[in-house]
């Protein structure tokens, strides 16, 4: 499974919030079900400045998967700690390809300190982030 992402120009944020999106944060992820209501599910994520892209790893058999698999899907992810939060949406895509994979799991690592769990059917959700809200 794998959809190319879309091709755009990243956002740039300003310091403190690049600050705030490396530390040791869990997200909730909010993707949108067939019959148009929310699935909001915590997730461990990184945010990846040089390409805007959040990612999120996960399985292939979860509701957010499938809840993405329909073409111009969108996701949000927010992220709060105390009275700061922020929250990143755009376009999103799924892929089980190898170089995705890895490049999902190298950030996971290196943001959490200790890499995901591995499971079958493991796949990373890219969110190219076209929108930001926050406080903080």
């Amino acid at each position: 499974m794998s959809v190319p992402r879309p091709q755009r120009s990243p956002l740039r944020l300003d310091a403190a919030t690049e600050a705030f999106l490396t530390e040791n944060h869990v997200g909730t992820l909010t993707t949108v079900r067939g019959d148009g209501s929310p699935h909001a599910a915590p997730v461990r994520f990184t945010w990846d400045a040089t390409a805007g892209l959040v990612r999120v790893m996960t399985v292939v058999t979860r509701q957010k998967v499938r809840n993405l698999s329909a073409d111009g899907a969108r996701a949000a992810i927010c992220q709060v700690a105390g009275m700061r939060w922020i929250t990143l949406e755009g376009a999103a895509a799924v892929s089980t390809d190898p170089e995705r994979l890895q490049e999902g799991v190298r950030r996971y690592t290196r943001r959490y300190w200790s890499p995901p769990p591995q499971p079958p059917g493991l796949a990373v959700i890219e969110i190219a982030v076209d929108r930001v809200l926050g406080l903080g």
